[in-house]
């Protein structure tokens, strides 16, 4: 991809500045080099401001990230850079304060390098972002600019959301680690909203050992390590098993394999009759929620808003209260099903993606794979696991039970660590 090195990884850069042998200049010389040389290929970011980001190096900053770059998704406020939340109707918007995880973030050291390039809102109209690996295909979305630059060494960590497959699935189809938490595992003040029922916040990395520090000072009492710890392991091939391509079905098979091989108990999950519908329930009520957040933004700014989204939103209002209502309870019903029968130490191994990144950067891909465990709450992971045949790469994604987070983390580092050894 370049002859210029990749940037740090998290804990590189934390181990590094801790010990003496890297500076906080230094980090981010790593970081602009390989943006300098690479961002015209992959246009990843929306917004660098690479002399803000060193005088705030240049501080003398505290706290357990000190000095860790990070970048930004478009949709998440922030106040010294624009926030366009992916929209040209937004251009050049100043937002008031930082976002809570923003704050967070600074708070705890962490140095913002820049913006990275989102989706319009966070939905399906794609920005310029180009996959690393090959810039004829997606990175996928909506957090398309953030995936890429961690891909690509850019950054060490950037921040992202999903409301439906919008960290998940641009991890697998970037090849590196993806985390979206549970629902409401942190403030989500400041992040622009699509359907508050189902947004959240995720973030991705180049190894699994790299999300822990950042979910702490995200996360109140959160562990700011990973403890590699083998788990019991579920298939759980979903009801849209036999719509993934042949190189999921293949990657995800093989990797369940390999961690039973590797010492894992595994066994195999039969997804109920009443959660072949979820997939659309989902969809529905993420557009039923939609209309309430931005009606009055399309009538005061409709001329810079796509055509696809407007539609998204008049879809979202034509359906009725009373179907709102009882697709609200059909969620709550199967959210306490998922939590009755995902055993305690369980994780669930299922596809990420429909295969790897389509080609062509007008689309985004499919978020079939994700949309069911976004409704169900619990937080997520995609691990690189492998190939298609065109060579780019397909994740694993690891489901675990609402608020699991840190047990989801550990297992994954086992998870990790069981498919290199493979």
């Amino acid at each position: 991809m370049s002859d210029t090195p990749m940037c740090p990884t998290v804990r590189e850069t934390l181990s590094g500045l801790r010990a003496g042998s890297l500076t906080a200049q230094g980090v981010l010389d790593a970081c602009f080099a390989r943006i300098h040389a690479r961002e015209d290929a992959v246009g990843a970011w929306q917004t660098i401001d690479e002399a803000a980001a060193r005088r705030i190096a240049d501080m003398n900053l505290a706290g357990p990230l000190a000095g860790l770059p990070v970048g930004v998704k478009d949709i998440i406020d922030t106040v010294d850079l624009p926030t366009g939340y992916g929209s040209k109707a937004f251009v050049d918007h100043r937002p008031a304060a930082d976002a809570a995880c923003v704050a967070a973030l600074r708070y705890a050291g962490a140095v913002v390098l820049g913006k990275t390039v989102s989706t319009e809102f966070a939905s399906m109209h794609p920005g310029k972002t180009r996959n690393p690996h090959n810039p004829k295909h997606t990175p996928g979305g909506s957090s398309s600019g953030s995936a890429a630059a961690v891909a690509d060494g850019m950054v060490p960590v950037a921040l992202g959301t999903q409301t439906a497959g919008s960290v998940i699935r641009p991890g697998s189809f970037c090849g590196v680690v993806a985390y979206k938490g549970s629902y409401g595992w942190t403030d989500t003040t400041g992040i622009h909203p699509l359907a508050p029922s189902f947004d959240t916040l995720g973030f991705y990395a180049r190894a699994v050992g790299d999300i822990a520090p950042v979910r702490a000072a995200l996360a109140k009492g959160a562990r700011d390590h990973a403890t590699a710890r083998k788990p019991m392991i579920g298939l759980c091939r979903t009801p849209q098993w036999e719509q993934a391509g042949p190189g999921t079905r293949r990657v995800v098979e093989a990797a369940f394999e390999k961690l039973r091989a590797a010492g894992a108990t595994t066994f195999e999950v039969v997804c109920p009759p009443s959660w072949d519908q979820l997939v659309e329930t989902h969809r529905r009520f993420m557009l039923r929620e939609m209309p309430a957040v931005f009606e009055k933004i399309i009538s005061e700014r409709g001329e810079n808003i796509s055509k696809g989204f407007k539609a998204q939103v008049n879809e979202g209002a034509s359906i009725s209260a009373n179907d709102a209502a009882v697709l609200a309870h059909e969620i709550a019903d199967r959210r306490g099903d998922f939590v009755r029968m995902i055993g305690h130490g369980e994780i669930w191994l299922t596809p990420a993606a429909p295969d790897e990144a389509p080609k062509g950067i007008e689309r985004t891909g499919d978020p079939l794979f994700n949309r069911l465990w976004t409704l169900l709450g619990g937080p997520l992971m995609s691990l690189p696991a492998g190939t298609g045949k065109k060579g780019l790469p397909i994740g694993v994604q690891l489901v675990g039970a609402p608020g699991s987070d840190d047990d989801l983390i550990d297992a994954a580092a086992w998870v990790e660590a069981a498919l290199a050894a493979a």
